[in-house]
């Protein structure tokens, strides 16, 4: 299983950005696939994520800012921000694991990709 996350970048607050990732060796409909974020100084937390039945879920800090989605025939996940703040600024990952499961701490991800990096000015 790879894991590709691409898009990131620098943008101004209020701008959108939408993250990719590409998934190799596994069929989205039977993982669960989660973006997780890691901000200097910080530990890697939870963003969203999205379940093999489609169901989505999403960190309060970024509900209706963020939306989750995929594409099957492309085996892709996205992550579609907008109204993007500073305190967005982070590294992005990817991450995924078997099952329809609902994981906001790492630990239970198997899969994950290299990060990319979305920086915010203000």
């Amino acid at each position: 299983v790879q894991l590709q996350a691409s898009g990131g970048g620098l943008v101004q607050a209020g701008d959108s950005l939408r993250l990719s990732c590409a998934a190799s060796g596994l069929t989205l409909t039977r993982y669960t696939m989660a973006w997780f974020r890691r901000a200097p100084g910080n530990e890697r937390e939870f963003v969203s994520s999205i379940r093999p039945t489609a169901l989505r879920y999403y960190s309060d800090s970024v509900k209706g800012r963020f939306t989750i989605s995929r594409d099957t025939d492309k085996n892709t996940v996205y992550l579609q921000m907008n109204s993007l703040k500073s305190e967005d600024t982070a590294v992005y990952y990817c991450a995924a694991v078997m099952g329809s499961r609902y994981y906001t701490t790492t630990a239970p991800y198997d899969f994950w990709g290299q990060g990319t990096l979305v920086t915010v000015s203000s």
